[in-house]
């Protein structure tokens, strides 16, 4: 059976060719000039499902690297503030060691020793205040400063919170990056007590020595306070240590992210271009055969 090919067909069949030839050397112009071969889910549903995955991850990995960052900045300021206040407690326990010795200091050199030590214990209030971006770094999630003081009876009163402030470095993982006030600095405003705030310390060994009495013990609260926030300043050199480790392990892992998503989005470029040209030269061959095919007729003639 012969099959009749008519010229309408043929030049409906050379249209459409050269359609198909136009249209993939478009689709092989977009993807040189953008360098993806992926420009919507439609190219590629299964790729472009890779690639949506790819960047969400990407996102958490940014995100995890500006809470690891905001992170180290807090634990920096703490560590700033606790051995600066460290620094004045070492000053405070050379004053209490002078004053203890009676029979070289007069009343006078006393009054300055109590004096030297009331402006230290203004100068730790400011240090146990220290803030970051407008927040208390020793009042847990309160909001204020951690300590204020009375001004009648001049005692100095925790605001702090039992809350802790986190920050998520991965999925499944956060770090702690304020530090307790109230173990730092202590709550309580007997002297005597465990748990004596430096302040309450420093008040009472200043009126001792206006009143002329013995000081040698308060030499051994100045260490156990000492040694609590050497304590403290330890936990956050930890804390900042995991939270390097942890930037540095995000960096690698954005590195991966990044050439996982390449190896999905972007072309070949010297394929693509070769292919480009191939096509070029195809569509000037389709558009050669087809002007062959649709020459005019007697009725191109006649209209």
């Amino acid at each position: 059976m012969i099959t009749r090919v008519t010229h309408q067909s043929t030049q409906r069949a050379a249209v459409t060719n050269l359609q198909a030839t136009q249209s993939r050397l478009a689709q092989l112009q977009e993807r040189a000039s953008s360098g993806k071969m992926i420009t919507k889910a439609s190219d590629d549903p299964a790729k472009a499902a890779d690639a949506m995955a790819l960047r969400k991850e990407q996102q958490a990995s940014a995100q995890y690297s500006r809470n690891i960052q905001d992170g180290v900045s807090w634990l920096t300021s703490i560590d700033t503030a606790i051995n600066t206040s460290v620094s004045y407690l070492n000053r405070a326990r050379d004053l209490v060691v002078r004053g203890a010795n009676s029979g070289a200091t007069n009343a006078e050199a006393r009054e300055a020793l109590a004096v030297e030590l009331e402006g230290l214990r203004e100068s730790l209030a400011a240090q146990a205040n220290t803030t970051y971006l407008g927040r208390s770094v020793f009042a847990g999630t309160a909001d204020g400063p951690a300590y204020t003081q009375d001004t009648v009876t001049g005692d100095y009163t925790y605001n702090g919170s039992p809350g802790i402030v986190e920050r998520r470095t991965g999925a499944g993982t956060t770090v702690r990056v304020d530090a307790d006030g109230a173990a730092v600095f202590g709550t309580s405003n007997d002297p005597d007590a465990p748990d004596a705030s430096v302040y309450a310390l420093l008040t009472d060994i200043a009126a001792k020595l206006r009143a002329g009495e013995d000081i040698q013990s308060d030499i051994t609260k100045i260490d156990s306070r000492k040694d609590k926030m050497l304590s403290e300043v330890t936990g956050v050199g930890a804390r900042t240590n995991q939270l390097e480790s942890a930037k540095e392990i995000l960096g690698h892992k954005t590195m991966s992210l990044k050439g996982d998503l390449s190896a999905v989005e972007d072309i070949d470029l010297p394929a693509t271009l070769i292919e480009l040209q191939m096509q070029e030269v195809a569509y000037q061959a389709a558009l050669g055969a087809t002007a062959r095919v649709l020459q005019p007729s007697l009725l191109d003639y006649l209209k």
